[in-house]
Parts: C-alpha cells; structure tokens; sequence
C-alpha cells in the first residue's frame, strides 16, 4: 500500500488512529510506502528509510541506523530541525 503523507492534514487526535491501522497493516506483514514526516512513527514501524530532499535520494538504510545516526548533512540537518525544533 503506498501512503503519501496520511496524516498530514488529520487533526491531532486523529493522527494516533491513522498511524494505529497503519501499525497494525505492518505487523500484520502488509508491504507499506509511506512518505511521512512522522519520524517516531518511521523508527518503529520502517524496515528502510530513504531521505529524499529535491527529488533525489541524499541517504538511505536500516530505519534506526539511518534516523538515529544519520551520515548525510541534509539528513542531519532535517532530523535536528524535526527532533529537536527548539
């Protein structure tokens, strides 16, 4: 199933239902895309994550390899401002 931002026009409350179905389809085995700026949400459930920045992928791999030690600048960068805003 391919999800292109699903929760990004949810009201709060609603964001924890999506993201629960959507944790359930990854437990239950279904193969999921999902471009998403849940960052929590893609250390838990991903397997791989690619950082894409301008159309073009800048760093990918094991989603916890990649979202807790990113390599990549842009990646750095982007996960401080997303993780860390203040």
């Amino acid at each position: 199933i391919l999800f292109d931002e699903p929760t990004s026009a949810l009201d709060p409350e609603l964001v924890g239902d999506v993201l629960g179905v959507m944790r359930k389809l990854a437990d239950d085995g279904m193969t999921m895309v999902v471009v998403t700026h849940e960052m929590g949400f893609a250390r838990d459930v991903a397997d791989r994550v690619l950082f894409i920045d301008g159309g073009v992928i800048v760093e990918q791999g094991p989603a916890k390899q990649l979202l807790n030690q990113p390599q990549h600048p842009r990646t750095q960068d982007f996960l401080r401002r997303v993780l860390h805003p203040l």
